[in-house]
């Protein structure tokens, strides 16, 4: 354990050498990335953490907006003296790892089911949201919004909503450090053609992607995703 950004976090640190910065996604906590973590720690000092407000980690005392997790996150790296970490992230995970690349430097990034890129909405979507706003202003008792948001704390769901609201899309042509993207190809939370604009978008991004697996295909697979993860390293040390 160990206070960052005036937040107690559940944190593990594994290994010597090269610093990499583990980051999960939404909903989920460290055991989602232990497997790398416990893979990496031979020739790396991995660090691996429940996010704050996820797992045995404290919930910030307000609702942070991204650029907040990111700068607890290089505060984190300080406080284990990595400089230039690499991060490995997932899903929401990836939406802190774009803003740190933002601010700090980084030796490179791996994203899988990177969330970052706003969804393109039907008007099946835009029904459901005038319904609600009518229904609210009668008020009249219903349920609005995802599982996600429905079991998350207030601070959380806003912590939620503003992530969801960020857009990194005209951000992406900044981030020129070394990305590697790596996609289930049935992913449904962040469709493949997000990871698709994101290399087009990003100078120095590659995308590989896992047939017939979903938004977790970096789990399901995970010996694969370790050998994919050697030698994207191997490639820029």
């Amino acid at each position: 354990m160990c206070r960052i950004h005036n937040c107690k976090l559940n944190v593990t640190v594994k290994g010597e050498g090269q610093g990499i910065l583990l980051l999960h996604g939404w909903g989920q906590n460290a055991y989602m990335m232990k497997f790398l973590q416990d893979h990496l720690c031979e020739h790396y000092k991995v660090v691996n953490l429940d996010l704050p407000g996820f797992g045995e980690s404290e919930e910030p005392d307000h609702a942070w907006d991204l650029k907040e997790y990111a700068s607890a996150m290089h505060e984190l790296c300080d406080y284990y003296e990595i400089n230039q970490p690499i991060i490995i992230a997932h899903s929401f995970g990836a939406r802190i790892a774009f803003h740190y690349a933002l601010q700090y430097p980084l030796q490179a990034m791996i994203l899988t089911g990177a969330a970052g890129i706003r969804k393109k909405h039907g008007i099946s979507y835009y029904i459901r949201v005038y319904s609600y706003k009518f229904m609210k202003k009668w008020h009249r008792q219903i349920q609005m919004g995802s599982v996600d948001y429905q079991q998350a704390s207030d601070i959380m769901r806003s912590v939620l909503v503003k992530s969801v609201n960020d857009d990194i899309t005209p951000e992406l042509a900044k981030i020129k450090v070394e990305t590697l993207l790596v996609w289930g190809e049935q992913d449904e939370q962040t469709p493949l053609w997000m990871g698709k604009m994101m290399e087009t978008l990003m100078p120095h991004a590659t995308l590989v992607t896992l047939a017939k697996d979903d938004h977790f295909a970096y789990f399901h697979q995970s010996l694969r995703f370790k050998a994919i993860v050697d030698a994207f390293l191997e490639g820029i040390s």
